[in-house]
C-alpha cells in the first residue's frame, strides 16, 4: 500500500509522520472510531486499520469484521495480522509446554498442619525467616496469573505489520516518531491510556478527544443507523464477568461448550505454576460456576460467599479459610 499521504489525512506536508495506523478490535469504541473517521468527524484519516486476530474470538465478532471489511464501509485498507491462535497457545499450556500466559486464577490450597515460615524484620528492615509454624486450619489462595497474551497477540501482531508498512522490518528504527496508532479508548476507560514505548511511534486517542464515552460510542452508532458491534474478547477471557459467561452459555452455545473444554484442560499441568488453574474467578469449573450477576442477588459483591477481597504482591485475590 501506499505509505501516508499527508493531503489525505488533511494535514500539512511537512508532518514527519509517515503512516496512521487505526487499531481494530472490532468492538464497540473502535468501530466507532474508525466509522467516525470515515465520515471525516475525527479531521484526520488514517492511511489503513489493522485487526490482531487471536483466532479464537466470538463468531460474531469476525461477521462484524466481514461487515466492517466489505466495500463502501471504510474508505482506507484494515490488514488482518495474526500471531497463530491464542486457544492452541492454551491447550500447549495444558500440556505443560511454553506459552503466552492468560489472567486466569490459581487456586492453591494449604492444608491444616502445613509449615509455614515465621519472618520478622532484622535492624536494616529486611524480612528474615525466625522460625516455623504449623497452620492450623486449611486456607485457600486464589490469585490472577500474569497477563502476556495482549502483548503477545494483539500489540506484537500490529506493531510488526506497522513497521512493514514503514519498510523498517529487520532495519533500525528512527530516532523520532514516523508512525501514529490510533487506539480506541473512550473517557470511561481512560486508564488504560499509555504512551507508546518506541520513539519511533506515538498514540493517539481520537475518542478520548471527542469526549466520548462507551455510551456515545453506541449513540452516534445508533443515530448513523450502524449495527451494534458485539463486545471483543477472546471465547475464553478470564475478564469475562458472569453477566457475559451466563450470555455466552444462553446464546451462543458452540463458544461455551469450547470454553468448558479448555478451562477443563488448564487445570493442572501448566509449567511452574503451583495448583489448579481455571478460566472463573470463583476457582470452579466453568460448567459449575455460579453465574449470577451482583443485579440478581440486590448487592454488589461478587465471589464466592466465604471470600474476602484481599490484595498481595499487585494481584487480587480471595482468600477462604476452612474451618
Amino acid at each position: 500500500m501506499m505509505l501516508h499521504d499527508p493531503s489525505f489525512a488533511g494535514e500539512d506536508a511537512s508532518s514527519p509522520i509517515r503512516l496512521r495506523a487505526l487499531s481494530l478490535g472490532a468492538g464497540v469504541q473502535s468501530t466507532t472510531m474508525a466509522l467516525m473517521a470515515a465520515h471525516g468527524e475525527i479531521g484526520l484519516m488514517p492511511d489503513c486499520a489493522i485487526f490482531a486476530d487471536t483466532g479464537w474470538e466470538p463468531k460474531a465478532v469476525y461477521e462484524h469484521l466481514k461487515w466492517l471489511t466489505s466495500p463502501n464501509v471504510l474508505p482506507f485498507p484494515v490488514h488482518i495480522v495474526s500471531a497463530g491462535n491464542i486457544r492452541d497457545n492454551l491447550m500447549d499450556a495444558a500440556a505443560g509446554k511454553r506459552w503466552a500466559s492468560i489472567p486466569a486464577f490459581a487456586k492453591t490450597v494449604t492444608p491444616a498442619g502445613s509449615i509455614r515460615p515465621v519472618l520478622d524484620e532484622d535492624d536494616d528492615g529486611e524480612l528474615v525467616e525466625i522460625g516455623s509454624r504449623a497452620t492450623s486450619r486449611e486456607t485457600v489462595s486464589i490469585g490472577m496469573m500474569r497477563r502476556a497474551c495482549t502483548t503477545d497477540f494483539k500489540i506484537v501482531p500490529i506493531r510488526r505489520k506497522v513497521r512493514q508498512l514503514l519498510g523498517l522490518t529487520r532495519k533500525r528504527s528512527p530516532d523520532h516518531a514516523v508512525a501514529e496508532q490510533w487506539i480506541g479508548i473512550s473517557t470511561d476507560e481512560a486508564s488504560r491510556m499509555k504512551p507508546s514505548f518506541e520513539d519511533w511511534q506515538i498514540n493517539r486517542w481520537p475518542l478520548i478527544e471527542q469526549r466520548m464515552s462507551r455510551q456515545d460510542c453506541l449513540a452516534w452508532l445508533r443515530r448513523h443507523d450502524y449495527p451494534t458491534p458485539p463486545k471483543s474478547a477472546c471465547i475464553g477471557c478470564p475478564f469475562h464477568d458472569n453477566g457475559r459467561w451466563r450470555h455466552m452459555r444462553d446464546r451462543d452455545p458452540e463458544a461455551w461448550a469450547d470454553a468448558v473444554i479448555v478451562d477443563r484442560a488448564l487445570r493442572t499441568g501448566i509449567r511452574r505454576i503451583r495448583g489448579e488453574v481455571y478460566l472463573h474467578r470463583s476457582c470452579v469449573s466453568l460448567d459449575e460456576a455460579d453465574l449470577s450477576t451482583a443485579a440478581d442477588h440486590g448487592n454488589s459483591i461478587s465471589g464466592p460467599s466465604n471470600a474476602k477481597a484481599c490484595v498481595a504482591s499487585r494481584a487480587a485475590f480471595w482468600r477462604c479459610d476452612n474451618g
